[in-house]
């Protein structure tokens, strides 16, 4: 099903043409593929879908962001799968380096989470579409086939945790740092002391991030952070 959260879709035109599209003896476009993730057997599952459909062929495969950007140039694909957390260079960061230098790549993020602020910040820098791993191999399959018609594809399950936080207050850049600090275990002073702070001005970010996320506590407020994907763990 496609869906479109109340989001900017990043727009924009190519200034690379795409090397087109080859073809099969059955005249069916075959896809070019690009996959990116950090687990081998996760790509290698991969490997095996795309080998089993006569209109898709993978290309090249990378295990982090870094990689993928190279791989990217070097192949031009038609569309690529991003895991969204990779080393090093994460799968947003690499999408939105490149897009910058090819407006028109169109990536499909993958995840194994439903942050949405993860999501939120996938859509406007331009992605084609955010699934989930655990998401059956005919819906990756179908969902690529509908990118690469120019379509935007997110499940509804990701879609309702946009609209749910839809009016929510989001958290300064000093709040998210605070977060951070805090899941590392360290105490008010000690954050203070790492984000050149007093104690009390901790305390009182510590406030707000309670309130707007609407936590219990301080490992309440940890918790809910990391599972929307505001902080990773």
């Amino acid at each position: 099903m496609d869906s479109q959260p109340a989001t900017r879709w990043a727009a924009s035109s190519d200034h690379h043409p795409r090397p087109a599209a080859s073809t099969d003896g059955n005249d069916q476009v075959s896809i070019r593929l690009l996959s990116v993730d950090s687990h081998p057997l996760f790509r290698e599952g991969i490997r095996a879908m795309i080998a089993s459909q006569r209109d898709m062929a993978l290309v090249a495969h990378a295990s982090d962001g870094k990689e993928a950007v190279v791989r990217f140039r070097e192949h031009r694909p038609d569309i690529t799968l991003m895991e969204a957390r990779l080393p090093d260079l994460g799968g947003i960061e690499a999408l939105i380096t490149i897009r910058a230098a090819y407006p028109d790549a169109r990536i499909i993020m993958l995840t194994t989470l439903e942050g949405d602020v993860e999501v939120q910040r996938a859509l406007e820098a331009g992605a084609s579409g955010y699934l989930l791993k655990n998401m059956p191999s005919t819906e990756l399959l179908q969902a690529i086939r509908e990118v690469h018609r120019g379509k935007k594809r997110i499940p509804s399950e990701l879609v309702a945790q946009l609209v749910e936080h839809m009016g929510d207050h989001n958290l300064t850049v000093r709040e998210v740092e605070v977060l951070k600090q805090l899941s590392e275990g360290n105490r008010n002073r000690d954050i203070g002391v790492r984000l050149c702070i007093s104690e009390s001005t901790v305390k009182v970010h510590m406030k707000h991030i309670i309130e707007k996320l609407g936590a219990r506590d301080r490992t309440d407020a940890v918790t809910i952070a990391a599972r929307r994907g505001i902080i990773r763990i």
